[in-house]
């Protein structure tokens, strides 16, 4: 558990009992993002790639004990750095409790880890229509990576493409 500046915050790397509150945070931000019908994460999935293939990790902010958001990453790779790196995949804080200073409290906390494991860069996505969030962002100092949009395959374009080979 880290103590922050803030009063009564702190954060901490979520354990396999809190598969179902990770669930949860995904599940609020995927509605805040509009996305909810794209969602088909559980518990059991979670404890099993996240926990124990330990395919990705979690920090559980909480003010006086209370949960109040989440950052879900894992590992990356550059190529061209030659060292690792950490991809946020997702960062939510609980509508009521934004503006306390918490994101940008678990977001420097996931720089700090990227530091201790002699990462070469932090990155993350963010929709083109959050504007408040990448101005955040760009306030702390972050870029956006120009020239550079995200492709995807999934479902049965990846079952198919998979079998080109």
């Amino acid at each position: 558990m880290v103590n922050t500046n803030l009063p009564g915050f702190t954060i901490r790397f979520a354990e396999k009992k809190d598969a179902p509150l990770v669930v949860k945070y995904i599940r609020d931000l995927a509605s805040y993002e509009d996305e909810l019908d794209y969602v088909s994460v559980t518990a059991d999935i979670l404890e099993k790639y996240m926990f124990d293939q330990h395919g990705a990790e979690c920090l559980l902010g909480e003010s006086n004990g209370n949960p109040v958001g989440f950052a879900f990453f894992h590992e990356s790779f550059s190529t061209f750095l030659g060292k690792p790196g950490i991809a946020l995949v997702d960062l939510y804080i609980e509508p009521e409790m934004r503006g306390c200073g918490y994101g940008k409290s678990m977001l420097s906390c996931l720089a700090n880890i990227a530091k201790e494991r002699d990462c070469g860069r932090l990155e993350w996505w963010v929709h083109d229509w959050n504007e408040p969030a990448a101005e955040h962002y760009r306030n702390w100092g972050a870029k956006m990576v120009k020239d550079i949009r995200v492709y995807r395959m999934d479902g049965s374009v990846l079952d198919k493409f998979s079998k080109q080979f």
